[in-house]
């Protein structure tokens, strides 16, 4: 495999590395203590289970290079970051763990995260992964997939992509995930359209809890939009996510705002598919969320150099990144393999929609804006008044981060 060598200098991590194993650097992991490999250390990095035999590679890459074995250890991704969380402070768990960016108030505010340093590799990233991995102004993960939704159409329904919100629903019905308690998640791109993100960013270009952006003048004009397409009868929450897929899948809609997860069902039903962007309702520029994947070192780690060559040299490759994608079809978040992935098309439209994405949130306050978020944006699509119910959000967030 291909390794990359315009950060750190292999022959001085080497001997660091071959340093820090002297001194016994491993920490203890999940299923017995890390112990020193022949000529090296032990790096243990957990992994989502469905993705341990795209680094297989990489691990065997970096043992025979550097002497450090590499333990992948797969775990379930549903258990993996409260585990880390509560294993970190006690000396156990991995060197490495794999997981969301949006994990990383959480990691942070724990204190089981350490920073990374990509040099001059940072700007090999796609500028939203790079946004994403980075917190308070310092990189803490090694990005290595972006997702985000898209509009998913029927090209034999509608041929050509629309040039607007309005335009779309005059072509052909449109369906969104929403629900009794409705889902901001799949509507953000239209509130961003009229200039109204949830936080205003630092100078770092890190999210700021203390501008909160919900309550500007975007967005009342956005809930005065959600009333009026909710009393149109184009947004509905009655569809949740089951019943928009089947109206996709039956022909019913001939659009469907939906992420790359949905395609395969799509396509498998015989539908020609077309990714085109998020169609704005006012001119503006319709700005998804953007959850990027990647991998985190943590703070008790004592081969952290050894870790942060590993990420840095090893799995930011354009090889082991597509080797990643193939496990799940993400767009990768190197730039090399994200241009070599969108040889397929519908990869290519998602990664289009992808450069106007935005990171989703990931700083502490976040949680407090769900709370009381999809609640309020159902209220207004079943005819609660507009203005009124925003305002409580934004009054009730207000509160609950204060």
């Amino acid at each position: 495999m291909k390794v990359n060598k315009r950060g750190i200098v292999a022959a001085g991590v080497i001997a660091i590395v071959s340093t820090l194993s002297l001194a016994g650097c491993s920490t203890a992991t999940e299923g017995g203590d890390s112990s020193d490999a022949e000529g090296g250390g032990t790096l243990t990095v957990w992994v989502d289970a469905e993705r341990v035999d795209a680094l297989k590679s990489a691990a065997e890459s970096y043992e025979d290079k550097t002497g450090v074995k590499v333990k992948l250890v797969g775990k379930s991704v549903d258990d993996m970051k409260d585990d880390f969380i509560q294993q970190v402070p006690t000396g156990k768990g991995p060197d490495v763990v794999m997981g969301a960016h949006d994990w990383l108030g959480e990691l942070s505010t724990n204190g089981v995260v350490a920073p990374l340093e990509l040099g001059d590799s940072s700007g090999d990233y796609l500028p939203v992964a790079l946004q994403a991995a980075t917190y308070d102004g310092t990189v803490y993960m090694l990005p290595y997939a972006v997702e985000n939704i898209a509009v998913l159409r029927n090209a034999d329904m509608v041929p050509e992509a629309p040039s607007s919100f309005d335009d779309m629903v005059s072509q052909g019905t449109f369906v969104v995930e929403q629900g009794a308690e409705g889902n901001p998640y799949h509507l953000y791109p239209f509130q961003t359209a009229f200039g109204a993100p949830v936080f205003g960013t630092d100078d770092s270009g890190s999210y700021d809890s203390s501008d909160l952006q919900l309550g500007s003048e975007g967005g009342t004009a956005f809930a005065d939009w959600l009333a009026a397409q909710g009393a149109a009868g184009t947004l509905n929450t009655d569809i949740d996510g089951e019943i928009a897929k089947q109206q996709f899948l039956d022909g019913t809609a001939a659009f469907w705002l939906t992420g790359p997860w949905n395609v395969g069902a799509a396509t498998d039903a015989g539908i020609n598919v077309a990714i085109d962007p998020v169609p704005s309702p006012t001119g503006e520029t319709a700005s998804p969320f953007a959850g990027v994947k990647g991998f985190f070192v943590s703070s008790e780690s004592k081969n952290k150099v050894a870790a942060n060559d590993f990420l840095v040299n090893y799995i930011g490759t354009e090889d082991v990144q597509l080797e990643l994608f193939k496990a799940g079809n993400v767009l990768p978040a190197l730039t090399a393999a994200a241009d070599s992935a969108a040889s397929d098309p519908i990869i290519a439209g998602f990664q289009a929609v992808g450069a106007d994405a935005v990171p989703m949130p990931a700083i502490p306050a976040m949680g407090s804006v769900w709370e009381f978020w999809g609640v309020a944006e159902a209220a207004i699509i079943n005819g609660s008044d507009p203005a009124t119910t925003w305002q409580k959000l934004v009054d009730d967030v207000t509160a609950a981060i204060k």
